[in-house]
């Protein structure tokens, strides 16, 4: 334990000696919960910016229902193809968008409603509002279209009455959490980031101390190679909880973003992510030859990584393929459970999402400790 101890105020006093650190360690999370209220403080908590696709062409059924979107309070609604809908969205220019996809009105006409989607950054609660409405009309038309059968004429004679009713809407304003909560999600996505590189560059002092022979040297006093890994990840489990606490306090204290998770669950699952990055960078190590190796491998691996799972801007701008694979990702399990748990679920009952990042700390883990047992080499650093 006296052992540990010393190797442990060793770690730290070299990890705080540099400036940089400081940066990496502190000052990187709170620019990330900077950059995520930039992101999602400049939208429109008065009007719902909404951007419309027609894949299905000219036909009565869309267009009505495009003008009734359109007729919506509080709806500001613009055309567009797909492609100039995501860029808006993810600039944050949309709050969402309703894409008409080909093949719509003729699956509504017939009874069952399909071929719709809704694409939103900012979650179900924004679309609420709009997708509620939207159910009601489309379903009121698909039951029109289900009574008419292959009638036509009755088809239209309905459905133009339907068209022609007035209905009244009372609305009452409601305190919007979205943007807090969106807040929250990239917050702590841009913070899974940052923990990762700070586990990597950490974890690196284990080859820079290599270099300089100051390994060799620890290893011919009584401390053993299995101490000073175990010390190096003890520091990097307390550096990554300080990193987290720093940056929930910093979110909830400073920029009164409210996530609408207990602060304690969520230190608990970004603790644990913590785990799983702690293990990425020991694999990483391991497979390193030397410093440049590893700063290589950690740029290879971490970025991309991040940026499919959503830790950067919002996943469901993504391609579904993109979605599917990101689910490979620990980055994406630690971000769906803090979706779910906005969205009111237990801590308990995502255990299944946890388990799963503890399976990806084991098996990082497992590969790392067979790396190390197998290279022995400590001779290969001038």
């Amino acid at each position: 334990m006296k052992d540990i101890l010393w190797l442990v105020r060793k770690i730290l006093v070299n990890t705080f000696r540099k400036k940089s650190n400081w940066f990496t360690l502190i000052v990187l999370p709170i620019v990330g919960v900077l950059i995520s209220m930039m992101i999602y403080g400049n939208g429109s908590a008065d009007t719902l910016r909404v951007g419309v696709v027609n894949l299905d062409g000219d036909n009565e059924i869309t267009r009505g229902t495009v003008s009734f979107v359109e007729g919506l309070k509080q709806v500001k609604m613009t055309v567009m193809d797909e492609g100039e809908m995501k860029k808006e969205i993810a600039a944050g220019k949309l709050d969402t968008g309703i894409v008409f996809e080909q093949g719509f009105a003729e699956q509504v006409r017939s009874g069952s409603p399909q071929g719709i989607r809704i694409v939103s950054v900012k979650g179900a609660q924004v679309t609420a509002y709009v997708k509620s409405l939207l159910q009601n009309y489309i379903g009121n038309v698909a039951s029109i279209g289900a009574f008419a059968k292959a009638d036509q004429a009755k088809f239209d004679n309905m459905y133009n009455d339907y068209r022609q009713q007035h209905f009244k809407l009372d609305a009452v304003a409601m305190k919007d959490t979205t943007a807090v909560k969106g807040m929250t999600y990239q917050s702590l996505g841009f913070l899974a980031a940052f923990m990762m590189f700070s586990a990597v560059n950490l974890t690196e002092l284990i080859l820079k101390e290599k270099e300089n022979r100051t390994f060799l040297r620890l290893m011919t006093s009584p401390v053993s190679s299995r101490v000073y890994v175990l010390s190096n990840v003890l520091v990097n489990i307390v550096l990554i909880f300080l990193q987290i606490v720093i940056t929930l306090f910093v979110m909830k204290n400073i920029f009164h973003i409210d996530s609408g998770v207990p602060s304690g669950e969520l230190a608990a699952v970004m603790l644990l992510f913590g785990l799983t990055a702690i293990a990425l960078s020991l694999l990483i190590v391991a497979f390193a030859k030397n410093t440049s190796m590893a700063g290589a491998l950690q740029n290879l691996i971490i970025t991309p990584t991040c940026l499919l799972a959503g830790c950067y801007f919002p996943i469901d701008i993504m391609p579904d393929n993109v979605r599917k694979i990101s689910t490979f990702l620990p980055q994406h399990w630690l971000l769906e459970t803090v979706d779910k748990l906005q969205a009111g679920s237990t801590l308990g009952s995502l255990y299944m999402n946890l388990l799963i990042l503890l399976a990806f700390a084991a098996v990082f883990a497992l590969i790392a400790i067979y790396r190390f047992s197998r290279n022995n080499d400590t001779r290969t650093f001038v």
